[in-house]
């Protein structure tokens, strides 16, 4: 897998981690535009290669009432707004089989979610669309496992494949970063850190997963230090009233500075 491979990616010979950002889940046109246009200009003063995301629709949620999307079709074309206003990828995440090749005529980049990244069938359809394919590794699952999943992509005749880690369930309420895994998973395809999943805490009784948004510093630095290829952050300007994962969302104001910091971390580490 080549970074190259993703369509309208920019800043490819920048020596730099490449990254994945944006809010949870589309909640609105002028939303998505918002926070491209903000990620866009920081990434691109920092040089730094930039995918914008966005769940289309969120099918794993804790509570039937919980929000689920804005609808599919309309969802996926604000992402293709997004890409043709900003001339940037995009990625989302899809659940079932029939998602891949609707939500691939719109994005440049298919996610299977951590919950579901050992369903075959869903891995398949996303490889033969032709379309760049994130693996986030189930908080069930060893480093080891996820060159299983990156054969089947393989063996589907696609190597358009890249892992992310997003955490390691800690008893039944916590998530934790087993930073020895990253130079593993490496070994098997470029790897990514989803900073902001991996500070989630799940299972609370209210029925909505809780975070620790103030650690998300800590863990990206760790992750840029130990190598990752790319880093994977949601963000919003309104984090308390988003309709998805607010908990462990970074706010929009403090990107730039976390980034800044974060380049100059792989600049070092670069030069070691």
């Amino acid at each position: 897998m080549n970074l190259k491979d993703v369509p309208k990616i920019k800043h490819t010979a920048s020596n730099n981690f490449f990254l994945l950002c944006g809010p949870c889940a589309i909640e609105s046109e002028d939303m998505a535009l918002r926070i491209a246009e903000k990620v866009v200009e920081i990434t691109n003063k920092l040089e730094i290669p930039y995918i914008f995301k966005g769940s289309f629709k969120k099918a794993n949620r804790s509570r039937i009432d919980s929000f689920t999307g804005i609808g599919d079709e309309k969802a996926l074309k604000i992402l293709k707004k997004v890409s043709d206003t900003f001339d940037i990828p995009t990625v989302t995440d899809i659940h079932e089989i029939s998602d891949a090749a609707l939500a691939a005529q719109y994005v440049d980049v298919l996610q299977i979610p951590a919950f579901l990244v050992r369903q075959t069938d869903l891995v398949v359809a996303a490889a033969e669309t032709g379309k760049v394919v994130n693996l986030k590794k189930g908080q069930f699952m060893s480093p080891e496992a996820m060159k299983h999943a990156v054969q089947k992509v393989k063996d589907s005749g696609s190597d358009k494949a890249w892992i992310t880690d997003r955490g390691t369930m800690f008893g039944y309420q916590d998530m934790i970063v087993d930073f020895r895994g990253i130079p593993t998973m490496r070994e098997y395809a470029p790897t990514v850190l989803d900073v902001t999943h991996s500070l989630q805490q799940p299972n609370q009784s209210a029925g909505v997963t809780g975070g620790r948004p103030d650690m998300i510093e800590t863990i990206a630095r760790a992750g840029i230090v130990n190598h990752v290829d790319g880093l994977f952050i949601e963000t919003h300007f309104d984090p308390a009233n988003a309709k998805s994962d607010g908990a462990n969302m970074l706010h929009l104001d403090n990107l730039e500075s976390l980034l800044t910091n974060l380049v100059a971390i792989r600049k070092t580490v670069n030069s070691l």
